[in-house]
């Protein structure tokens, strides 16, 4: 079988990329503005939360059997030991994180929202100090004093801003530093198997569950329980509407979920962070535009200067992953029969294949 020509090819990858892009792009701001649209009418985030927990299990459950199908290959669980051990306190700093997040939205405008979720870097980059993934540079110093900086200058003076929204959010963002960097931890323990993000989130979701359940119960358990929206409906139809609308929105975090791990497994993750970047230049803009959110001269520019920030740490760890990297080419790579069925089917056997699973946000 021939080889396509370089230019062929070329273009033929840079058009998946974007494709691949756009995919996140759609999920990713999709589900933020899906979730504020949402929140004007439901008022209960938390058991909105637990719902797309369910359904993200259920969309990963039967992802996965259908790997199983294709591949004849079993698929990896977890000992009750180390799920307990090593898979609960991801699960319950995600499961926190998002919570948070969603309740966020009661009280701020995405364009806050989406700005103070950025500085989630500052806490990723704080953990990974504390559990020694990164050393500490001068470098990252700067990073933390643009973000930083850029944040305070965001909320400053701010038309729209909100105390307690601001709150949840900065400390959805505390508790994503603490979730990402223990993804990351968990994801590199070889010996798991979770490598595979649809194994990880089949993993996550029970204990998620678990343990978001108390904070509903606490603060929206007797307001649901004597809300006409749910348990105390009038109407079967009315019933249908806001159990499909909840549903939609656990399709859209499992699709959000999924499409991340089918860019940087074509790509890379640092194509994926290059994209985070520009996806919030997009929700800041359609914020403004769609939702009315006002932003001033000073606004604008502690958003730039915040992703400045975020820039800078995007291209030092490009150059630090660069040498590790090619020490893995000289190495070699091998693909998992599941990931060469979801991410290289069609193309011509002599091609190699690399397939790269680390998961970043």
């Amino acid at each position: 079988m021939g080889r396509r020509p370089p230019g062929l090819a070329l273009l033929g990858k840079a058009a998946l990329t974007l494709g691949l892009v756009l995919l996140y792009y759609c999920f990713s701001i999709g589900i933020t503005f899906y979730n504020k649209w949402l929140m004007k009418s439901f008022h209960f985030p938390l058991f909105m939360t637990l719902l797309h927990l369910l359904v993200i299990f259920l969309l990963s459950a039967l992802t996965r059997a259908l790997m199983h199908c294709c591949t004849k290959r079993s698929r990896v669980v977890l000992t009750w030991a180390d799920y307990l051990r090593r898979v609960a306190p991801t699960a319950l700093s995600t499961a926190l994180d998002i919570g948070l997040s969603n309740w966020s939205f009661l009280y701020i405008t995405v364009s806050l929202y989406t700005m103070t979720k950025s500085s989630a870097i500052l806490f990723i980059l704080l953990f990974s100090l504390i559990f020694k993934l990164e050393e500490l540079r001068m470098a990252l110093v700067l990073v933390v004093l643009l973000i930083a900086g850029g944040l305070f200058m965001f909320t400053f003076e701010s038309t729209q801003f909100n105390m307690e929204g601001f709150a949840l959010v900065l400390g959805a963002s505390f508790l994503g530093g603490i979730r990402w960097t223990l993804t990351q931890m968990l994801m590199q323990k070889s010996e798991l198997g979770l490598q595979n993000p649809i194994d990880t989130m089949f993993h996550l979701q029970p204990l998620m569950f678990l343990g978001l359940f108390p904070l509903f119960a606490v603060f929206e358990g007797l307001p649901l329980s004597t809300s006409e929206k749910l348990f105390r409906f009038h109407e079967a139809g009315l019933l249908l509407s806001v159990v499909g609308k909840l549903s939609l929105g656990g399709f859209l975090a499992f699709g959000l979920g999924f499409s991340e791990f089918l860019l940087v497994s074509r790509t890379s993750s640092l194509t994926l962070s290059i994209a985070g970047i520009f996806k919030e230049i997009c929700t800041l803009l359609l914020a403004t535009h769609l939702l009315g959110d006002h932003l001033n001269l000073l606004n604008w520019v502690g958003f730039a200067v915040c992703l400045s920030g975020i820039s800078l740490h995007v291209t030092l760890k490009a150059f630090s992953s660069k040498g590790e990297k090619e020490s893995k080419l000289h190495k070699g790579t091998s693909s998992s029969p599941d990931l060469e069925l979801l991410l290289r089917r069609g193309e011509a056997e002599e091609e190699e294949e690399e397939v790269v699973t680390e998961l970043q946000h």
